[in-house]
C-alpha cells in the first residue's frame, strides 16, 4: 500500500493554521488562558485545527444530541457546542470542577452555556445515566486513557446508526508502532479493540495527536 503522507514540520503546521479560518477572539482568549494559567497541562487541550473540524463536522452533521468525556477547560466542548443544530444539546461530563470553572466561563462568554450541560464526577459511573437505547448523533472522548474502553463499550451502544464516536489521542505522540510503557500500551490495546468492533467503520486521521473516527453501522 502506497503512502502519500506528508511529514508535518513545524513550519508547514504553521503554514496550515494560517491558511484555515482562525480562532474568533473568545477561542484564542481560551486558548491563551489555558497556556498561561495551566502550563504543565495546557497539552491536554486539544489543536486549534481539532476544535475546528469539531465545529464544522457537528454542524454538517446537524447534530442535535451530543456528549463529551473530558472537558478540561472546554475548547473542544466550545467547538462542539458551536456547530449544534438548532435545540442541540451538548452533555460533558468531567472530573475536575478547577478545569471547567473555566470552561464555565468561556461558554457563558460565547453564548452557549444554554446548549451545554456540565455532570461533574466519574464518567464511567456517570455515563450509566444516559438513556441506553441509540439517541446521541455524537461522542466525543479525550479524558484517561485507561478508561478508554469503558467509555466506548458505554457510548457506542448509545450512538445512533449513522452517529459518530471520536476518540483523540490514538496515535500517542507516534508510540504506538514502538509502545514503551503502561501507558503506551493502553492506546495500542484500545485501538485493537475498536479496530475489531464490528459495530462500527472507522478511520484514524493524523490530526493533531490522533483522532479515530468511527461511524455506527
Amino acid at each position: 500500500m502506497s503512502y502519500k503522507g506528508l511529514p508535518l514540520s513545524a513550519e508547514l503546521h504553521a503554514y496550515m493554521l494560517e491558511h484555515s479560518t482562525p480562532p474568533d477572539p473568545v477561542m484564542a482568549d481560551l486558548i491563551e488562558e489555558t497556556l498561561k494559567a495551566l502550563p504543565d497541562d495546557a497539552s491536554m487541550q486539544v489543536a486549534p485545527e481539532q476544535a475546528a473540524f469539531l465545529r464544522i463536522l457537528t454542524s454538517v452533521m446537524g447534530v442535535r444530541r451530543a456528549v463529551e468525556v473530558g472537558t478540561f477547560t472546554g475548547l473542544s466542548s466550545l467547538s462542539i457546542a458551536r456547530g449544534l443544530a438548532d435545540g442541540g444539546r451538548l452533555i460533558c461530563f468531567d472530573i475536575s470542577d478547577e478545569f471547567t470553572s473555566i470552561a464555565r466561563r468561556y461558554w457563558e462568554r460565547a453564548g452557549v452555556a444554554d446548549r451545554i450541560e456540565l455532570r461533574i464526577g466519574p464518567a464511567a459511573d456517570r455515563i450509566s445515566e444516559l438513556p441506553g437505547e441509540p439517541h446521541l448523533d455524537l461522542a466525543f472522548i479525550d479524558a484517561d486513557k485507561g478508561g478508554y474502553p469503558t467509555y466506548w463499550n458505554e457510548l457506542v451502544p448509545r450512538v445512533r446508526r449513522g452517529g459518530l464516536v471520536l476518540v483523540d489521542n490514538v496515535l500517542w505522540s507516534g508510540r504506538v508502532i514502538d509502545p514503551r510503557d503502561g501507558q503506551d500500551r493502553k492506546i495500542v490495546a484500545f485501538n485493537e479493540t475498536a479496530r475489531a468492533d464490528p459495530r462500527v467503520e472507522l478511520v484514524v486521521l493524523p490530526i493533531a495527536d490522533g483522532l479515530t473516527i468511527a461511524r455506527k453501522v
